[in-house]
């Protein structure tokens, strides 16, 4: 099957995220390093205050729904209970424009 682009929008749980994130980041960055084949884009959602963070956002090009859902199975941050809710999308590609992006993680 043809490769397709799946968005993965992820909410934190209301109590405890901090301390789950802080506790599996490393976990969750090797995570995201040995599928950067496959990884388009990936970050954290952040709050109005840009400190506190809400989720995880994922865009992936992978050729199904099951691989998909495979993948977010064994994502460190779900596996240790970080997301009260993720939610699973197909996408189709219409504008991408990398170079409007900020230069920076945090956007700055």
């Amino acid at each position: 099957m043809t490769p397709m682009l799946w968005f993965i929008y992820c909410e934190d749980r209301d109590d405890g995220a901090a301390a789950i994130r802080a506790a599996v980041r490393e976990e969750h960055l090797a995570y995201l390093e040995a599928h950067e084949d496959i990884m388009v884009l990936g970050g954290a959602l952040i709050a109005d205050d840009a400190v506190a963070r809400l989720g995880s956002v994922f865009l992936v090009n992978l050729s199904n729904r099951a691989a998909c859902d495979g993948l977010m199975q064994d994502e460190p941050f779900r596996k240790a209970g970080l997301f009260k809710r993720v939610t699973i999308a197909r996408m189709r590609k219409g504008q991408f424009n990398p170079s409007a992006a900020p230069k920076t993680a945090e956007g700055d």
